[in-house]
């Protein structure tokens, strides 16, 4: 580490999310244990400490190769667009820099194979922001899960809608599958907003700390409101190959917010977290003999997963959420774009435009999609006139997302 004990940092992309972590080092520079080395953003205006940066001298650079030409860090944070996390990734571990690199790991489960070779080659560490992975309430029920307390587990669920307007959608890469140059974006409401809950789903599973369960083979459906290339609704269902099944339902094209709800379903009882429990806030065991267990607030110190890397870097903690445990939510999205590598819009006389809130979403969707959650089902089972079965996707050995036909 550089200058003593300090931990360098460097951001790279410091708006959208970055404000995030750019909000969370200023708030917490007494602690006297990091300095931030730099910042690399192509338009740097759009940080709201970008003045306060500018105050403070730190350097702000236009890519990762023009910081790296001259300066060193011991940590780089990453919150720049899918589609850079490979490459970025890869460069700084080459730069000798240990990595925290927001959700998801990578587009593509090939790219995460390659950050995973860069980072043993470098001897460094990679983190992978899934902030739930970094909760104390997460790591309780996965210890109690692994310790065998519910028994077997059995299917789990989970549902999120969150109703995204024309803004949201106004950034160059969102809702897109491509680049301009052909590289795979794959930016969705499950790759992206939702994608910590999907991959909650794995991570809980996981016979390790840093672990998730793999997917084995899926079935997935997935529609579009928006004026988007890639889909902006999907209920898919999962087998993981120690055959747990798993459904997953998220929107953006709704008016009614769910926030992250899910319901996991063992031999020995249930864990709910907003699910018809009496306590929204907290994750809740319900065991058969009636008895409960509250694990709290995952959302609680969303920020963990910052302040953990570090720790990490100094050896005081094993990584907990890596590249490995990150990639079972990569394999997931390459697998559920195959199984419906054409994107089918909503039926337009369902398209309604709110033009108060500039949100576009489905008349009926919301009630559709909790029908389907609380019968765990997909909307195709339940006789959804506009719903279609997408193709089922081994991924046992899936090891390269080639996007056949996906337009």
């Amino acid at each position: 580490m550089q200058d003593g004990n300090l931990i360098s940092i460097l951001l790279v992309g410091i708006g959208g999310y970055g404000n995030l972590y750019v909000d969370e080092l200023l708030k917490n520079m007494s602690r006297g244990d990091f300095i931030i080395a730099g910042a690399v953003d192509p338009i740097p205006q759009n940080c709201r400490n970008f003045q306060k940066l500018k105050e403070m001298k730190i350097p702000i650079f236009s890519s990762v190769e023009e910081f790296y030409a001259n300066s060193k860090a011991d940590l780089a944070i990453i919150s720049s667009p899918i589609h850079f996390h490979c490459e970025q990734t890869c460069i700084a571990l080459a730069e000798q820099s240990n990595v925290l690199c927001e959700k998801p790991v990578s587009a593509t489960i090939q790219e995460s194979r390659r950050m995973i070779e860069a980072r043993d080659n470098a001897g460094k560490i990679v983190a992978v922001g899934y902030q739930w992975s970094y909760s104390d309430a997460i790591h309780a029920l996965k210890k109690d899960i692994q310790s065998g307390l519910f028994g077997r587990a059995k299917r789990f669920k989970t549902i999120v809608l969150w109703p995204r307007n024309k803004n949201y959608y106004s950034r160059g890469w969102a809702g897109k599958i491509r680049d301009s140059q052909g590289k795979w974006i794959l930016d969705s409401v499950a790759s992206n907003a939702t994608a910590h809950y999907l991959h909650n789903m794995f991570y809980v599973l996981g016979k390790e700390t840093d672990e998730s369960a793999k997917p084995a083979y899926l079935m997935a459906e997935l529609y579009r409101a928006n004026e988007i290339e890639n889909f902006d609704t999907s209920a898919v269902r999962i087998y993981t190959q120690n055959d747990v099944e798993l459904l997953f339902y998220a929107t953006h094209a709704v008016i009614e917010t769910v926030d992250p709800t899910f319901c996991f379903e063992f031999e020995k009882g249930k864990v709910l977290y907003g699910d018809g429990g009496d306590d929204d806030e907290n994750i809740v065991a319900v065991c058969n003999d009636g008895t409960r267990k509250v694990y709290g607030d995952p959302f609680e110190n969303s920020m963990n997963k910052l302040w953990m890397t570090i720790d990490a870097i100094k050896g005081l903690r094993p990584v907990v959420c890596g590249i490995e445990a990150a990639s079972s939510h990569t394999l997931c999205i390459n697998g559920m774009h195959q199984s419906v590598p054409q994107i089918p819009h909503f039926p337009e006389n369902l398209i309604r435009y709110d033009e108060n809130s500039e949100i576009t979403w489905v008349e009926g969707l919301s009630d559709v999609i909790k029908t389907c959650y609380r019968e765990w089902k997909l909307p195709h089972e339940i006789g959804v006139s506009w719903a279609r079965a997408g193709r089922k996707m081994d991924l046992y050995n899936y090891e390269f997302f080639d996007g056949e036909g996906i337009g």
